[in-house]
């Protein structure tokens, strides 16, 4: 009888783990629009009481704009308001039926002059103008229920430009575990 599910003692990325258990995720955030000196922000959100960690795997941002942004990395902050889901959100596995929902949900904000309080910054990256960044992150940053992992933009030359940026971020979910 073939199985198929791969051997136990296979060799592979974490990612392609999660993907053969329904477990991985994609999703975007775009027209997040910053200007005249406003930040911008997109976040993958964990609610309270999904029931999972989150565990960050990638993350990109696209601008094309002529001007670099500043990106702090936040943990479990309280986010700027008001905040806008998005819907772009697939499993990486279509082959499940149904398909898998995942817990975790991708928001944004646009031209706030709010910044995010509490939490954490983990670290920073100054964007180039015009190119796609992108951080792997491998699961190391992991999210319980009622945190985030946020993403924060802020323009460091105030310029009247508008930046239209576009956010992806690839996760996955595990059941927390009760001992």
């Amino acid at each position: 009888m073939f199985n198929c599910l791969p051997p136990e003692t296979a060799s592979m990325p974490n990612s392609l783990f999660h993907a053969l258990q329904g477990q991985y995720f994609v999703g975007y955030a775009d027209n997040i629009s910053l200007n005249n000196g406003n930040n911008a922000w997109a976040s993958l959100s964990n609610p309270i009481g999904s029931g999972v960690n989150l565990f960050v795997n990638v993350w990109t941002v696209t601008e094309p704009s002529t001007t670099p942004l500043n990106i702090q990395v936040w943990l479990n902050a309280t986010l700027p308001v008001p905040l806008t889901p998005s819907t772009f959100v697939t499993p990486t596995n279509t082959a499940f039926f149904p398909l898998p929902t995942p817990e975790v949900q991708i928001f944004k904000a646009s031209n706030t002059n709010a910044t995010p309080t509490g939490g954490a910054i983990a670290y920073t990256r100054l964007s180039v103008p015009g190119q796609t960044l992108a951080d792997e992150e491998d699961g190391k940053f992991i999210i319980p229920p009622g945190g985030n992992f946020a993403l924060f933009f802020s323009n460091p030359s105030t310029t009247t430009n508008t930046a239209n940026i576009k956010v992806a971020f690839g996760w996955w979910e595990e059941p927390i575990c009760r001992y």
